[in-house]
């Protein structure tokens, strides 16, 4: 069944967490995932048989060397799943909408659970806000040069049908910049604000290889 709220005060408060650094989910966008540790497999077993959400957030490291975690993350819903013979999850994650981190809860279960403000981006519900302003121009400009870059190849007939929305948040997700610059992704306040931050990088990687003549042989699906 499709889960599709239409306010945030469908959205749970408290949500267990999985801290992965350099993963970025987005709403609406898919999340592919390998889950193999003992507390983060209670965690998804437990989400299945609690509507499917949890919250996917980036840890941050203080100056004192503790472990924290980032202001803003993201729900997710899983909308797919499969077990595998020797333990493992395979899940496939859709996102639903941002949440500030109001607090990190005491609990008692393995794995960590937050309390979250949905409230600074409850548009994230609505799809499509803020697409006609997109420089869609420019994002399949720098698409197309990485990809000439490093010898890879790509689904165009694919890309040119995408939607803006669907087209700069899936390249977010899939691009292969740090976790500082996927939580600015995952805070940008518009779509266009997030497209201009891939370009920017896009950009940055694109001198740098110039200067380098670097080169892989990849194939983006």
């Amino acid at each position: 069944m499709a889960f599709d709220p239409e306010t945030i005060n469908e959205l749970p408060e408290t949500v267990p967490v999985f801290p992965l650094e350099g993963v970025l989910l987005l709403p609406r966008g898919q999340l592919p995932l390998n889950i193999f540790e003992p507390r983060y497999l209670q965690m998804f077993d437990d989400a299945l048989a609690n509507g499917r959400l949890l919250g996917m957030v980036q840890p941050a490291i203080d100056d004192e060397g503790g472990e924290h975690l980032q202001k803003v993350g993201c729900l997710g819903r899983i909308s797919s799943f499969s077990e595998t013979d020797d333990g493992r999850m395979i899940v496939s994650l859709t996102g639903v909408a941002r949440f500030a981190v109001a607090e990190e809860l005491n609990v008692l279960t393995p794995y960590r659970q937050l309390r979250a403000d949905y409230r600074p981006y409850d548009s994230d519900l609505i799809a499509d806000v803020g697409s006609l302003d997109v420089n869609r121009e420019g994002v399949l400009d720098v698409l197309k040069r990485y990809l000439e870059a490093n010898n890879m190849s790509a689904d165009w007939p694919a890309i040119e049908s995408s939607n803006n929305e669907a087209l700069v948040n899936s390249l977010c997700i899939i691009s292969p910049y740090g976790a500082q610059e996927k939580q600015a992704m995952l805070e940008a306040a518009t779509l266009a604000e997030r497209a201009e931050i891939l370009i920017a990088l896009t950009e940055m990687v694109l001198a740098q290889l110039g200067q380098s003549g670097g080169a892989n042989d990849n194939a983006v699906q």
